[in-house]
């Protein structure tokens, strides 16, 4: 990833928040010398040493897991909120249009979970990521044995170890305190949601000003 200095971000921890809190991501692999691609939701486990490991599945009818042989590099990308920035919003005179996001890379070589109970607890650990009170908190505890059996028989679980990662957060650094004033007015005044939150974390990552 093209990353300029202004916006390199290489503190793990918001990395990793980042992760968390943007974990439907898009996998990429090869297969055959041809990429593929699959939206999924991915679970950050950083227990132990290292950069942790990604957790996710795929559906077995998806062949994209058939190259996951634990030797082969792929790439996850995570994306937050993003942006149009317009140069009117500067209090420079002159200026251009650009693009306001934050994104994540992980790299690693991901492998087939093969080990039943491992599958299984793997799914819940995903499940329990994403239930909350509002939603009353399922768990597949819930579920007969049978029937969670017959469904984990329809995935493939993998691992992705973390070999490498990077962080890439364009939020206007390069610009003015004045620049970024105006774009985050901006921004806030388009009462879009999104650009919004772009605003909000521009606020956040340029807080010396």
């Amino acid at each position: 990833m093209y990353k300029p200095r202004h916006f390199d971000m290489d503190d793990r921890q918001v990395i990793s928040d980042f992760m968390r809190a943007q974990s439907f991501a898009l996998l990429v692999s090869t297969t055959d010398g041809v990429p593929v691609a699959s939206h999924i939701p991915l679970l950050l486990d950083e227990t132990g040493n290292g950069k942790g490991k990604l957790l996710g599945h795929l559906a077995k009818a998806n062949p994209q897991w058939q190259a996951f042989d634990g030797e082969t590099e792929a790439l996850v990308i995570f994306w937050g909120p993003h942006t149009y920035i317009s140069p009117s919003w500067y209090e420079t005179d002159v200026g251009v249009p650009t693009w306001n996001y934050v994104t994540v890379h992980a790299y690693g070589k991901p492998a087939i979970i093969d080990d039943p109970e491992a599958v299984r607890q793997g799914q819940a650990r995903l499940v329990d990521a994403y239930e909350s009170d509002a939603t009353d908190n399922w768990s597949m505890d819930v579920l007969p044995d049978d029937y969670i059996d017959k469904m984990l028989k329809g995935i493939v679980s993998f691992e992705m170890p973390i070999d490498r990662i990077e962080g890439k957060f364009k939020l206007s650094q390069n610009r003015t305190p004045g620049d970024r004033a105006g774009a985050i007015k901006g921004l806030r005044a388009t009462g879009d949601a999104e650009a919004r939150e772009v605003a909000r974390l521009m606020a956040e990552y340029n807080s010396d000003d």
